[in-house]
């Protein structure tokens, strides 16, 4: 799934769409998984928490979700941590792109994390 991700770098951000060639960030998770791994994911970052297993920050691994709350009105963002406290997204205003958790943006607004592989 991280080199399916990769083969996305730079793609354009677009509300609702679902790929190949644009994303929003819940469209961008639920590509990879599916064309990576086979791996059905709902659609939206909200229904995307709700799946896998509950994990802390510490216990990240490559291919587990993140999630953020961005808009101030609880998670409204989904990514896919690579490793080394990076994160690769579907960013409104950049596309495609790895970002730092510990970044003072994301850092602030990280809500939780998912394992859907186990």
């Amino acid at each position: 799934i991280i080199y399916i991700a990769n083969t996305k770098m730079g793609k354009p951000y677009k509300w609702g769409s679902i790929g190949p060639n644009s994303f929003d960030c819940s469209g961008f998770t639920s590509y990879i998984y599916q064309n990576g791994a086979g791996i059905n994911l709902p659609r939206t970052s909200v229904a995307q928490s709700k799946v896998g297993s509950k994990i802390s920050r510490n216990q990240l691994k490559s291919g587990d979700l993140v999630f953020f709350n961005t808009s101030g009105k609880g998670i409204s963002h989904v990514g896919m941590y690579i490793g080394n406290s990076k994160f690769i997204h579907a960013s409104t205003s950049k596309g495609v792109r790895i970002d730092s958790l510990n970044s003072s943006y994301y850092k602030s607004r990280f809500v939780s994390a998912s394992r859907i592989i186990k």
